[in-house]
């Protein structure tokens, strides 16, 4: 019997946007071995998996390379495929317990609402500075770290939109990712700050649009702006928009979702 596999563009409203996630319905438990395959076999940022379990469900995620503790567009996405399959009745909570915790979302209008953990990011080791501005060739203004990911605010929305960075000084880099960041630009369409996120350590040289970069994002741009609830736009080539709002040690991020496609996959053991 095949497995019910969905792909599902995250963090937009509209088709081949933001970011595409696969999303499996597993019936039983599947090993780390045969995820990792068909994580491979999508080629996307994420595929996650889910399988229900006490009242919710397990929920792991895959780069075609690794897998990962935290992951934003493939939550919002398969909340979204458990909502719009009548998995879930529309006003349930969606719970997911994870390698980062349990993590909930919620709908809110045509929004889903993730609650994940706050990862606010310390400075950076000093030795780390000459690295990273040479990686992305930029000179920050300021250069941080989180539990994962190296964090650094550069000058500019266009500087941001406009880094071609070397990706193979990145990947050498003991961090899972690095985000760059921005104050939005004045011109910008209600934004209040732009990002963008590379990890070619974990196979993903630019994620589209990254829920969990917004978990640091959150916090250090709520400090530096004054502000309790923010817009973000991503600006990689496929974009996408964000509602973030730090609350405590949690970061409530906001998205929307539309599926691309629904399909039949194959099995373990077949």
């Amino acid at each position: 019997m095949s497995l019910p596999l969905f792909q599902v563009d995250a963090f937009t409203s509209k088709p081949y946007r933001g970011n595409p996630a696969a999303v499996c319905l597993l019936d039983r438990p599947a090993s780390s071995s045969w995820m990792q395959m068909v994580a491979a076999e999508m080629n996307l940022s994420e595929t996650a998996f889910l399988l229900p379990e006490r009242g919710g469900f397990r929920l792991r995620w895959f780069t075609p390379r690794v897998e990962v503790k935290l992951c934003g567009h493939a939550t919002l996405a398969s909340a979204h495929v458990l909502w719009e399959e009548g998995i879930l009745p529309p006003a349930a909570e969606a719970r997911f317990r994870t390698r980062s915790g349990l993590l909930t979302a919620a709908r809110r209008g045509r929004w889903i609402e993730l609650d994940f953990p706050s990862r606010p990011a310390g400075p950076a080791p000093a030795a780390w500075a000459a690295g990273l501005s040479e990686a992305l060739k930029v000179k920050p203004v300021f250069i941080g770290r989180s539990v994962e990911d190296a964090l650094l605010e550069i000058a500019g929305e266009d500087r941001v939109r406009e880094l071609w960075p070397d990706l193979v000084r990145i990947e050498r880099l003991p961090v899972r990712g690095v985000i760059v960041t921005s104050r939005a630009a004045a011109s910008s369409r209600g934004y209040d700050f732009v990002s963008r996120f590379f990890a070619p350590a974990v196979g993903v040289d630019e994620d589209p649009v990254t829920g969990s970069a917004h978990c640091v994002l959150g916090p250090y741009w709520a400090a530096k702006l004054g502000k309790k609830a923010m817009t973000a736009c991503q600006v990689s080539p496929r974009g996408g928009i964000l509602k973030v709002k730090p609350a405590g040690d949690r970061v409530k991020i906001a998205g929307r979702a539309v599926t691309v496609f629904r399909a039949a996959l194959r099995p373990p053991g077949q």
